[in-house]
């Protein structure tokens, strides 16, 4: 009895197999690439600025397929490839991300762990709150203090509606932690906060209805960025930035540099923080605990605290511990 199959059969035929070329370590070098920084971040497209300078080209760019799941946010300094002219319609490639120097990153609330970076780069943040017509929420302001302390940047504190509150009284909450002001309103000269934003890579932060995007577009005529009004029921703002954007500064005293605004938030988790980086952004207190017991957070409740010690000598300012525990507080307590 013959087979079931001859040789002439098609299914006496070995299947094809994949033909994949092999795999090798070696990367493309991309010696062609050019340094960029990134200004905004839309749906899987990036706006950049070829040459990483306020006055580069401005170029539009996709991630290059190898980075993978690497994110990129405004802020970013990369290498691109590909069409960098600017015209209409050329299109880069993103295929390297370098080091951070600094990042700014929230959880989305306390007990989440997925950590959210927000802008990379930045080396001040510039928290926006207005003195009323919203209300001050000083929690809020505590949490974007510990951020930027944890992140490595210069904080300052931008008071605005000058016209209709003194601002006095949340000046002496934040006196005793050094935290530099300013104060403005509106059709006031902002000599002294162009001052502060010269030379520097800035990022604006508040929630909404504070006057951050009339302060963007007094600081860069061109901006052009939506201004809402605060719920006469709520005295809450509307959110009027959907996305951050890094803009460049006008030279001011010799001075360039660039502003990132950032949508108005309502939550700011700090899940992240941990309470022996936080001191470290404070040295003179940081000191004063060499000789806490091991696992000291140095909390109010903490026995044996090296800040109670030094306090009881005279060695230590107390509103200045006081508002430091405040700021620790903020990391895990309610936010208004």
């Amino acid at each position: 009895m013959s087979g079931r199959y001859d040789e002439h059969d098609h299914e006496h035929y070995e299947r094809p197999r994949r033909r994949t070329r092999p795999r090798t370590k070696e990367r493309p070098q991309y010696d062609d690439a050019v340094d960029a920084v990134v200004t905004t971040v839309d749906r899987g497209r990036f706006t950049l600025r070829v040459g990483g300078e306020v006055d580069g080209v401005r170029v539009w760019a996709v991630k290059a397929r190898p980075l993978g799941r690497k994110g990129v946010v405004v802020g970013d300094r990369v290498r691109v490839v590909g069409d960098v002219s600017g015209d209409e319609g050329a299109l880069a490639r993103i295929v390297e991300v370098q080091d951070r120097a600094t990042v700014l990153r929230r959880t989305a609330d306390d007990d989440d762990p997925v950590e959210r970076v927000l802008v990379a780069n930045a080396d001040q943040l510039v928290v926006v709150t207005a003195l009323a017509d919203p209300e001050p929420r000083p929690r809020l302001i505590d949490r974007a203090l510990v951020a930027a302390y944890d992140a490595g940047m210069k904080p300052l504190l931008c008071l605005t509606k000058a016209d209709l509150a003194d601002p006095e009284t949340l000046l002496a909450t934040y006196r005793s932690l050094g935290v530099p002001w300013v104060v403005t309103q509106r059709g006031a000269d902002l000599g002294e906060l162009r001052d502060r934003l010269a030379g520097r890579t800035s990022v604006m932060i508040g929630h909404s209805g504070v006057g951050k995007s009339t302060l963007v577009n007094a600081l860069v005529p061109d901006a052009d960025r939506e201004i809402g009004q605060v719920n006469a029921v709520t005295g809450r703002g509307r959110h009027t930035s959907t996305s951050a954007i890094m803009l460049a500064l006008p030279e001011h005293h010799g001075a360039a540099g660039w502003i990132i605004d950032t949508p108005g938030i309502r939550s700011f988790g700090l899940a992240h923080v941990r309470p022996e980086d936080l001191i470290e952004a404070f040295p003179d207190l940081d000191e004063m605990t060499e000789d806490c017991p091991r696992g000291c957070t140095h909390a109010a409740d903490e026995p044996e605290c090296g800040l109670d010690e030094a306090v009881a000598r005279g060695e230590a300012d107390p509103e200045r511990v006081e508002s430091f525990r405040r700021l620790l507080e903020a990391r895990s307590g309610p936010e208004y």
